[in-house]
């Protein structure tokens, strides 16, 4: 696995040469053990102590832990090499009376499918490896200039699942490895985001979704995961696959940190169609207060689909248990019936998407090996040989024929249906937000809509595997659904944390 740039200080050289296994002692002064597992309010707290944690300290303890623990997980594919000068200046910074935010001196993984000035974004594939893009994408200058640490880029299912349908696997990363079991499904496509925060390898991280990709890992490693509204936040210098559908969103083991990371993310391109009518300035933490839930009406389906058979809630421990620590709390519930809509075309038009966005970024790409995906299919048949096609998904993108013109009228009448399934029921029943079981795969419907969604930790199944509770509403309605989450958590009260 490629987890460690060229070019890293002479510190960690001389770690990585005689670890003794006690990463702790590797920082200025020995950190306690589990400040790996610290929100970013305790981590704030610290720093802010005279003569406490410094952000250097925990750079430089997380740097270790990586290359302690990682090596079994493969989540993370490129430690960044300024990260501990960064450090060393935010303390500084904090020294003189300057805090630029919650963040101050807080380490952030990046998905490998976002652009870092100095590092590779490459989606996890050898044939973009090359010259760096040479600048930040705006989501990464907005976590820089809250007091952020970009500590490195993630592994995760190369392509964003299109060269080849196994989660978590990258050519260029490996197999990301699910730290509660190392067969359990580690979900993709932002799987080594998802992963390194349940590893306790950083606090926070970001990661990117077209359908699925922040909602499947996070669930499956027990962390929280916030896939925003499309168009909430700024998606340029992001690999694309369909701007219909990709939006970045935050990672971490709990909401509040979560709503934290949204608040330092947030900034939407006035030039992206899909940022029309998108709110402002709004503090995602404001609604996170005690007794949140009170008098909140929130549907749930009356039956799911779960291993190819449709249940009653009752028939599902985990689910019936989510809704009463909610009806505990104050929650009106609200049985829904839930249509699904039409997506017999969804594949077809979501692959032809990814053929002409993919192009068009590579085109702009300089200093990679190749400028198209017809070049990429060739440059993976030349490394890796031609007798086992690893690459099934990606011809299937590069056969797609559909015109712009003959996808935009096809694509607007599948949003409209998708939107119209998540719609109708809130409206009709007047809820604030709706619930489900992960299992259910509701997820698919509200990311084709492109609306809001976030997974929360409910506990662990009979294989003592993370569950969760999916929580979604309409486009927008991200305050509503952080407070409902909120709420949940907080009386739930699930910490999952992997043996490793």
């Amino acid at each position: 696995m490629l987890s460690i740039a060229h070019g890293m200080g002479s510190l960690v050289r001389q770690f990585v040469q005689s670890f003794n296994g006690d990463y702790s002692s590797v920082a200025s002064k020995p950190v306690p053990p589990g400040t790996e597992y610290l929100s970013v309010k305790e981590l704030g707290a610290q720093m802010s102590r005279p003569g406490g944690l410094t952000s250097a300290d925990l750079v430089t303890y997380l740097q270790a832990r990586i290359r302690h623990v990682d090596p079994n997980l493969n989540s993370v594919i490129e430690l960044n090499p300024e990260a501990l000068a960064t450090a060393r200046e935010l303390d500084r910074e904090r020294a003189s009376g300057k805090v630029r935010g919650p963040l101050h001196g807080i380490p952030v993984l990046l998905k490998d499918t976002i652009e870092t000035a100095g590092m590779q974004t490459s989606a996890g594939a050898y044939g973009l490896v090359g010259a760096s893009a040479g600048k930040n994408a705006p989501l990464v200058d907005y976590l820089i200039r809250q007091g952020a640490v970009i500590l490195g880029k993630t592994n995760m299912s190369e392509l964003g699942g299109f060269r080849i349908g196994h989660d978590g696997w990258s050519s260029r990363g490996g197999q990301t490895v699910n730290p509660h079991h190392p067969d359990a499904d580690v979900g993709g496509s932002s799987s080594g985001s998802a992963a390194a925060v349940a590893a306790g390898l950083v606090p926070l991280a970001v990661g990117a979704e077209t359908n699925g990709s922040i909602i499947v890992p996070a669930a499956r490693n027990g962390v929280v995961g916030l896939k925003p509204s499309v168009g909430l936040l700024d998606r340029n210098g992001i690999i694309p696959a369909s701007q219909r559908q990709d939006t970045p969103g935050p990672m971490a083991r709990s909401v509040s940190d979560v709503a934290l990371m949204l608040n330092a993310m947030s900034g939407s391109d006035p030039q992206d169609p899909a940022s029309a009518g998108a709110p402002q300035g709004i503090d995602y933490t404001q609604l996170l207060v005690p007794g949140a839930l009170k008098g909140k009406r929130i549907g749930y389906p009356a039956t799911f689909s779960a291993n190819g058979e449709t249940r009653s809630v009752e028939n599902s421990a985990q689910f019936s248990r989510t809704l009463e620590v909610l009806r505990e709390q104050g929650a009106v519930l609200v049985p829904v019936n839930l249509r699904l809509a039409d997506a017999s075309r969804y594949d077809e038009l979501l692959l032809s998407d990814v053929k002409e966005e993919l192009n068009g970024y590579l085109a702009k790409r300089s200093g990679l090996p190749v400028k198209s995906l017809a070049e990429l299919i060739r440059f993976n048949e030349e490394r890796d040989g031609s007798e086992v096609d690893h690459q099934p998904d990606l011809k299937r993108v590069s056969a797609s024929t559909l015109t712009p013109e003959q996808r935009k009228p096809l694509w607007d009448a599948l949003l409209e249906d998708f939107r119209s399934s998540v719609d109708e029921p809130i409206q009709s029943h007047n809820l604030d937000a709706m619930v489900s079981d992960f299992e259910t795969h509701s997820y698919f419907a509200v990311a084709a809509a492109g609306y809001p969604g976030i997974t929360v930790p409910s506990g662990v199944d009979e294989d003592g595997l993370p569950t969760s509770a999916y929580f979604f509403g309409t486009r927008w309605s991200e305050p509503t659904l952080l407070a409902v989450a909120h709420g949940y958590e907080q009386a739930a009260k699930v910490a999952i944390k992997p043996e490793l």
